[in-house]
């Protein structure tokens, strides 16, 4: 199924000092590349977006955002449809923030103030309470940590990007690289060298990072451990635990916890 572009609203004006852009990403959209003349912070407060700056695509969690620096060309869109959050931000409003393009966590806190700022978007301040919830995202934004990455994506027309989607989809897909090889019509010789070359990465490696990423998408979505454990494909609660705390350094409930999320066993 092809992907179909959005059209960016016409007239746009500049952010005084920000301004909050709320849409809903249908699956299988995007925004065609393009830049702006201010900074933006790409966000999603629910659903998966696709990224991609500086020859690198990458998909995003909302437990994660990522800053664009004035300028940077970029293109952004939704495998299976998200809410989308926009902040543009004046250069003036974003000094001391990366001059770099950076993925980033989003705490419980700035998600709530972006919820805001969304929600109070063009109503009239008469106290002075919409600048004050832009300078504690502001604020936020400048105590963010920046994150080693997020979870590489191929680029939009390889034949890699099937295999992705089809595995995104299914993360619990018993086949292995032979198998998978052959469904896209290379050898598993072409296959490793592909994924190392566009991804950075093996394919055995970047699909246990999926299932990572996607074992947040989900208990973040509600889903307990267990059931979490039982959609990517592991053997039992306690395989999928051992597997999350070597990646992530902790257990999957702590994790949440840290993320303001409590999840039952």
């Amino acid at each position: 199924m092809a992907w179909e572009a959005i059209e960016a609203p016409p007239g746009t004006a500049p952010p005084q000092p920000m301004t909050v852009r709320a849409q809903s990403i249908p699956a299988r959209h995007f925004f065609p590349e393009h830049a702006h003349r201010w900074n933006q912070m790409v966000y999603a407060i629910s659903g998966v977006l696709t990224v991609a700056v500086e020859g690198h695509s990458f998909v995003i969690s909302p437990e994660q955002a990522v800053w664009l620096p004035t300028g940077l060309r970029h293109r952004v869109g939704s495998l299976l449809g998200a809410e989308f959050r926009s902040l543009w931000i004046a250069d003036e409003a974003g000094r001391g923030l990366p001059e770099n393009p950076t993925v980033f966590g989003v705490t419980p806190l700035l998600k709530a103030l972006i919820v805001e700022a969304t929600a109070i978007e063009g109503k009239e301040d008469r106290d002075g309470y919409a600048g004050r919830v832009t300078d504690l995202i502001l604020d936020q934004l400048r105590r963010a940590c920046p994150l080693a990455g997020a979870l590489p994506w191929p680029r939009g027309g390889s034949s890699l990007t099937a295999l992705c989607e089809t595995l995104y989809a299914d993360p619990a897909d018993p086949r292995g690289p032979r198998a998978l090889s052959a469904e896209i019509g290379m050898s598993e010789r072409t296959l490793a060298r592909r994924f190392e070359t566009e991804m950075g990465m093996s394919l055995r490696t970047w699909r246990r990072r999926l299932r990572q990423f996607k074992a947040i998408e989900l208990m973040g979505g509600g889903l307990d451990v267990t059931r979490a454990a039982m959609e990517l494909g592991y053997s039992s609660t306690s395989a999928f635990v051992y597997a999350f705390r070597t990646d992530m350094g902790c257990s999957p409930q702590a994790y949440m916890r840290g993320r303001g999320v409590e999840r039952p066993e």
